[in-house]
């Protein structure tokens, strides 16, 4: 599918000037981008899953569908989705596995992913393997969503929604094994800041094992390294109706 498949641009996480504006990144293997459908606009069209491959880019693998207009398109493929099935997209659709409908005609209780966020901008959220995110309830013209953080949004019922949880659940479990298969994958080492001397990072320098040796760990940019230090306020915020949970589940 050469149609669909565009080599990958590498910028070793470096700007225009060519100097470093992403640490650790770099040294990749050559591969391909494939052109994922996460619109699935191609309405009332029925589909047929050609394959189920192997994506480099992403954790969970792509399905490539042939509709019956002869056009071929990859989209993310859902845990039980086989070969030979049939899907489609659109209203009216039937709830099984594969399909893309607005999240006002899928029923409350139901497993969902790629979802819209914005109506006809394409799925930007719940894309990753194994993921998978439930309708908990309908409110006029929204509907509550929980996500695979524990948060629960409120999102536009004309939405569109994919049915099912994304498959290659066990990414999870994956041992990456060597260090030369994190540098195939695009990660340079990193370094820990106490190890490093006080000109490169603001924990370097002491005499033997030293540890932080001030008020909060900082970033190598001197910025706060603990807390919630990235996460800024956004318009969006309002739509939240229950904040995700951190990683001890409080």
């Amino acid at each position: 599918m050469k149609k669909l498949k565009t080599i990958k641009k590498k910028n070793s996480g470096r700007d225009a000037s060519g100097q470093v504006s992403v640490r650790h990144q770099g040294g990749e293997h050559k591969r391909y981008l494939r052109s994922v459908d996460f619109k699935r606009n191609k309405f009332g069209t029925v589909g047929k899953v050609v394959s189920i491959e192997y994506d480099p880019n992403r954790t969970c693998d792509v399905a490539l569908v042939q509709y019956a207009d002869g056009e071929k398109r990859y989209i993310l493929s859902p845990k039980g989705l086989k070969v030979g099935q049939e899907i489609v997209s659109g209203k009216g659709s039937d709830i099984q596995i594969g399909n893309a409908l607005p999240m006002s005609e899928i029923p409350v209780g139901s497993v969902i992913h790629n979802l819209e966020l914005t109506p006809g901008k394409g799925g930007q959220i719940v894309r990753g393997a194994g993921t998978g995110a439930i309708i908990s309830a309908k409110e006029g013209v929204y509907v509550h969503v929980k996500l695979p953080s524990g948060e629960i949004r409120k999102i536009l019922a004309r939405a569109m929604a994919t049915i099912g949880q994304l498959g290659n659940v066990d990414v999870k479990n994956m041992v990456i094994g060597k260090a030369g298969r994190a540098r195939n994958m695009g990660r340079r080492p990193t370094v820990r800041g106490v190890a490093q001397n006080p000109r490169s990072h603001p924990h370097g320098g002491g005499e033997g094992r030293s540890g932080v040796g001030m008020k909060y760990p900082k970033t190598y940019a001197g910025g706060k390294a603990v807390g919630n230090t990235r996460r800024k306020k956004k318009y969006s915020d309002k739509y939240i109706l229950q904040k995700r949970k951190n990683k001890r589940g409080q």
